[in-house]
């Protein structure tokens, strides 16, 4: 029981984890939080506490925090404009755009604070993880802008419709992101297109430099051990 309150109060202080735990618990979520009013509702907080985690997240990082907390504010007074029913196409698209900003400033304030480290730490891994999810948040959003402003940037559904859903836009991104290609859904226009490749980009980089540093920190925490032995 010591060891339990222990790890708690250790995860109070680990707001990337507590991102990471929202963000996943939006995600099982997504099937049923678009049906009703309440339920869409819900999305709406749940997507706002995500949002202010992100400004807690910055606030921490080393980065200029009043640029972050800007796009945070103002994403979430264009959701609620939105959510209340004052929102028209163009609204939706800089509102998405900013939340997508908000979500790729957020990553880069963890990367810089990963690479800043020089040990591996608990802290390190839920912000490996969170990473990963807030590059994916961002770009399902850059897609659900795409797809506002040309209603035709992906393949159309079965019944003839063109416009995506939000969860079809995000397993899109986590498909791509991830590099597994088990999406059913292909970019056709060009800006779509595009998106795409940078996400594409994204994954890989994300492989290449975030993979091999959690290994390079792993090595270093274990190596005076070794060396020792």
């Amino acid at each position: 029981m010591h060891s339990l309150l222990i790890h708690w109060k250790g995860l109070k202080l680990l707001p990337s984890a507590w991102l990471l735990i929202l963000q996943l618990l939006i995600l099982c979520l997504s099937p049923l939080t678009n049906k009703t009013l309440n339920t869409h509702a819900l999305s709406w907080c749940l997507s706002a506490l995500a949002l202010l985690l992100i400004a807690t997240i910055i606030r921490r990082s080393p980065i200029y925090t009043l640029v972050g907390l800007v796009f945070v504010s103002t994403a979430l007074i264009l959701s609620l404009t939105i959510v209340a029913g004052f929102g028209t196409p163009l609204l939706q698209v800089i509102a998405n755009v900013v939340e997508a900003a908000a979500y790729i400033y957020a990553a880069s304030g963890l990367l810089m604070y990963m690479f800043a480290d020089k040990y591996l730490t608990r802290d390190e891994l839920f912000a490996a993880a969170t990473v990963f999810t807030l590059f994916a948040w961002a770009f399902a959003f850059l897609y659900s802008a795409c797809q506002t402003l040309y209603p035709s940037s992906f393949t159309a559904l079965a019944d003839g419709e063109l416009g995506r859903s939000w969860l079809e836009l995000l397993f899109l991104s986590f498909s791509v992101q991830s590099g597994t290609g088990l999406s059913d859904i292909v970019p056709i226009a060009p800006a779509a297109r595009v998106l795409v490749s940078l996400q594409m980009f994204v994954g890989v980089m994300y492989l290449t430099l975030v993979v091999s540093r959690l290994i390079t920190l792993q090595y270093i925490k274990h190596a005076p051990r070794d060396h020792q032995a």
